[in-house]
């Protein structure tokens, strides 16, 4: 739990940051993108003399999906998804080429080294969940915000849950159902520990460790998808949809036991420090 703690507090002021951010960008659009419509409407009806029933026949009153699927809204998700994705490699290479060397310390500590492996997926884990929490508690805010700038008679008002069902990509982001979850988020740290583990064979093996790691990567996503493969060309739609799932989850859990247990023998005895 230190080591979480402590990777977690390497990575706060960044957070911060990308909180920051998602915060200003997405209430900034709902004022902007409220505003415009409001105009838009004013315009219409008050110097064109066009008819509230013919403008909202024209344009359609405007709901909040309107703003989810906006760049205001969805550009600083893109952020930060692309901020954990640069982070799931500098949270390794800062240990070796940062100041002070940091991973002789780290590897030194009197705890089994895989340990720094686990805290680092970890910091990585609860870091997502922390935007997407960060997202959950905004959006209440977003619609009230949305609700006080666009007059009753001009919107459709949604529920949070429509307003996630809206857009398939926040559905990723944030599930409707546990099983749903537990899915996405868990082929996420899969994914995660294969690049743990490639970075590894780049730090264990340095040049030659990219081909491996690339390898490893490849046969990872071979062994995943190989029975979707054989279901579609081979078995002829065999298996029921539920028990390919329940292969699947399986095909993952194993491709997670592997990446743990080759990056526990890498820490352990090759990467040098």
């Amino acid at each position: 739990m230190k080591l979480v703690n402590f990777e977690i507090n390497r990575f706060a002021k960044l957070f911060t940051v990308l909180l920051g951010i998602i915060l200003l960008v997405q209430i900034a659009g709902v004022i902007i993108l409220s505003k415009m419509y409001v105009n838009l409407a004013n315009e219409k009806i008050y110097e064109d003399m066009m008819s509230k029933a013919a403008f909202l026949s024209r344009r359609g009153p405007m709901s909040f999906s309107d703003i989810v699927g906006s760049v205001w809204f969805l550009g600083p998700i893109a952020l930060c998804i692309a901020a954990i994705a640069f982070y799931i490699f500098f949270i390794w290479y800062r240990d070796w080429f940062g100041k002070n060397t940091f991973i002789y310390r780290l590897l030194m500590l009197p705890t089994a080294r895989l340990n720094v492996f686990f805290a680092k997926a970890t910091t990585i884990l609860l870091t997502t969940f922390g935007f997407v929490a960060f997202q959950l508690i905004l959006l209440p805010i977003e619609t009230t915000i949305f609700k006080w700038m666009v007059p009753n008679e001009f919107r459709v008002d949604l529920g949070i849950q429509d307003i996630i069902g809206s857009l398939p990509e926040l559905l990723v982001i944030i599930p409707n159902s546990f099983v749903e979850f537990f899915l996405y988020y868990g082929a996420g740290f899969v994914i995660v520990s294969i690049m743990f583990t490639a970075i590894l064979f780049e730090r264990s093996y340095r040049w030659k460790g990219v081909l491996i790691g690339v390898l490893y990567s490849l046969v990872a996503v071979v062994v995943f998808i190989i029975p979707m493969i054989l279901q579609s060309f081979v078995l002829n739609e065999f298996f029921y949809p539920i028990e390919l799932l329940a292969i699947e989850v399986v095909m993952a859990a194993i491709i997670l036991a592997c990446s743990i247990w080759t990056s526990g023998y890498l820490l352990k005895k090759k990467v040098t420090v």
